[in-house]
């Protein structure tokens, strides 16, 4: 259908996009006030210059997930310099700041994608607690913002290993010192926030240079234990229980109903659209979610095809990675930084569970490792981090050139 100069008016009324309105006037009422509906019809005007039928679909698509998702964002108080210092042009950002005191300034399902490797308690210096209860209620409280602000139905890769240390709990000898399975308490802390478990890809850090354990002399039970080499990357879902609903993506309606449960959280939904363009033989309209919206979309997918090789290399669930070098022959630490990851599990996050141009999260920066392979890969690479000592390593390794920073 093209448009011309004497017949527009009766194109615009016979326009696809009035049969998408038709249709679902009544359900999107039901979604906000006769106010915010008038406004989201103006915000849309735009696709009256579209003729083609998918397109008018798959902008009216586009469009209603915005405004949900606004809607959504409203709820919360965030803060608007931040936000805006979020949605510069910067490909690499910089937050200077406690990480638990930026994402509650934060915007509500704001980030695309999240990974980090948090720090290990009282593994280091600059991260200690007086025992684990308190270790361990400091990160649910960070946990509990990470949920908020990452958007809906999207992934969380989260490195941590278990350390040999002292919980204090129940005494400080010494002798109190054990293996602490730091991997298992964070699994148990996810769920609990809300996030779902999905997988526990174990990090092969190769031979152990330790001797601790070894025990020659005392070839005896008891006496020998093996060394730990390894790390845990675990990878968790948010599917906030969303009601809302959604256009079918063939026709465009909402003239759709529930469906089942396909992962805790996350709503399925049926076209009853009559007149939708896809039915089954037995009539039963698309069944889609809120996710399909991107995993099914070629707006999305286009552009963000993985290398089969990269595919193939994390098909199982060891993943042997090099440890990263930081201290050379004079025992001088070339990073800056302690305890820096390779950039083989950053990599892995924002290539599987993220697309081009979309904002990912470290909300435990240290060096930059996250946010340097986000960049590199065409996403917007964010990092929080609070000790300002590591500034100018920082900027040793990201290098100052479009590196955006904000000090909260």
């Amino acid at each position: 259908m093209a448009y011309n100069k004497n017949n527009k008016q009766d194109l615009k009324n016979s326009h696809y996009l009035n049969t998408i309105l038709q249709k679902s006037e009544k359900y999107l009422l039901q979604e906000c006030s006769a106010g915010q509906y008038q406004a989201f019809k103006a915000d849309i005007k735009y696709i009256y210059k579209l003729s083609n039928t998918r397109d008018i679909v798959r902008e009216f698509e586009k469009s209603y997930y915005l405004f949900i998702k606004k809607q959504y964002q409203n709820t919360h108080n965030f803060n608007i310099a931040l936000d805006d210092f979020l949605n510069e042009k910067d490909s690499k950002k910089v937050i200077w700041g406690d990480c638990l005191a930026v994402l509650k300034q934060m915007k509500n399902e704001s980030i695309g994608c999240m990974v980090t490797s948090p720090p290990y308690y009282n593994a280091r210096n600059y991260a200690q607690w007086s025992d684990l209860n308190a270790y361990m209620n400091d990160m649910e409280a960070i946990l509990k913002e990470c949920y908020r602000v990452l958007d809906n139905h999207r992934v969380f890769v989260f490195n941590v290993g278990d350390i040999f240390d002292n919980d204090n709990l129940f005494t400080t000898s010494t002798w109190g010192k054990r293996r602490l399975p730091l991997g298992a308490y964070f699994i148990m802390l996810f769920e609990k926030v809300g996030f779902t478990f999905v997988d526990d890809i174990i990090w092969d850090k190769g031979q152990v240079q330790s001797q601790r354990h070894k025990n020659g002399d005392k070839p005896y039970p008891y006496y020998q234990y093996p060394m730990n080499c390894y790390e845990h990357i675990l990878v968790f879902h948010k599917h906030r229980t969303d009601e809302t609903r959604y256009p079918c993506p063939v026709c465009g309606c909402l003239q759709v109903n529930g469906n089942a449960y396909t992962e805790r959280g996350l709503r399925s939904w049926e076209c009853k659209n009559l007149d939708c363009f896809e039915r089954s033989k037995s009539n039963r309209g698309k069944r889609f979610s809120a996710k399909t919206y991107f995993t099914q979309n070629k707006a999305f997918n286009n552009g963000n095809e993985i290398d089969k090789d990269f595919i193939y290399a994390w098909r199982r669930d060891i993943k042997a990675i090099n440890p990263v070098i930081k201290i050379n022959s004079k025992g001088q630490n070339l990073l800056g930084h302690t305890a820096p990851f390779p950039k083989e599990i950053p990599e892995f996050a924002v290539k599987m569970f993220s697309y081009k141009g979309e904002l990912v999260l470290d909300p435990f920066m240290g060096l930059g490792t996250s946010i340097k392979v986000a960049n590199e890969l065409g996403r917007v690479g964010i990092g929080i981090e609070r000790d300002l000592s590591l500034k100018e390593s920082v900027y040793k390794f990201l290098g100052k050139k479009n590196l955006g920073e904000y000090e909260l």
